[in-house]
């Protein structure tokens, strides 16, 4: 169990789009080890790297008290824009990177990021961001404003990456309301890949990035088994004209 998992489990998943519930675990949290949510970077990186330039001015949504951003900044990127809901963790994490230029933190409810220009960002990543929202009260009206709001700030030819617990079935609806303009490619990263990856005894990671063929309405092909239940969906949206 997780520093702050019991207290957690005190809440119901329909907190997980509210300020108080993460609040009120990061207060419970404080001072503990970071957490990240779903992938580390070095699981993620092999995507990231292809898909995202570090050059790209980037936005992390619901950075939580991840290492991703601190990873991803010694890795070369140059400047990260990390949001939250919970004023507790934007304030703890300011304080714990306040030594590396690249990286800065907002409290912002990413449903709306009007302190955010129009196309803004070359690009946005979400670590189980959505799935938060979609956990929540009123998860549709949440996850079209979110993603409405990704749409608004990413740039032509920028990329918004999910990663995420949810199928085609559960997420392409949403993706396509809000991106209708978007070139959807859909990855699957199995827990067994990941450890290979991050021990080095992957012949290469490219191998892990062979995209999962979709139908023309973007859902799985009939017939498709995911065979690694602990699997996540990796979303790569780009925005077109």
């Amino acid at each position: 169990m997780q520093p702050g998992e019991a207290a957690a489990m005190m809440w119901k998943a329909t907190d997980y789009g509210d300020a108080g519930y993460w609040d009120a675990r990061y207060k419970t949290e404080k001072g503990g080890a970071p957490f990240d949510w779903y992938r580390s970077y070095a699981a993620l990186r092999p995507f990231l790297r292809h898909f995202v330039p570090t050059s790209s001015r980037v936005l992390m949504l619901g950075c939580g008290n991840s290492l991703m951003s601190e990873h991803m900044a010694m890795d070369g990127y140059t400047e990260i824009v990390n949001v939250d809901i919970s004023s507790v963790v934007i304030e703890m994490m300011k304080q714990r990177h306040e030594h590396i230029p690249q990286l800065t933190y907002m409290e912002m409810d990413v449903r709306d990021m009007s302190l955010f220009s129009d196309t803004s960002f070359e690009s946005v990543i979400d670590k189980g961001t959505l799935d938060a929202l979609m956990c929540g009260t009123d998860a549709s009206q949440a996850a079209s404003q979110m993603l409405g709001e990704v749409n608004r700030v990413l740039k032509q030819g920028g990329i918004y990456m999910l990663i995420t617990y949810g199928a085609p079935s559960a997420r392409v609806q949403y993706l396509k309301q809000a991106g209708p303009n978007w070139k959807l490619t859909l990855y699957i990263l199995s827990s067994s890949r990941v450890e290979e990856e991050i021990n080095g005894s992957a012949s290469s990671a490219e191998l892990s990035m062979e995209p999962v063929p979709l139908t023309e309405n973007g859902q799985l092909p009939p017939g498709f088994v995911l065979g690694d239940l602990e699997s996540h969906y990796i979303y790569v949206c780009e925005k077109l004209n």
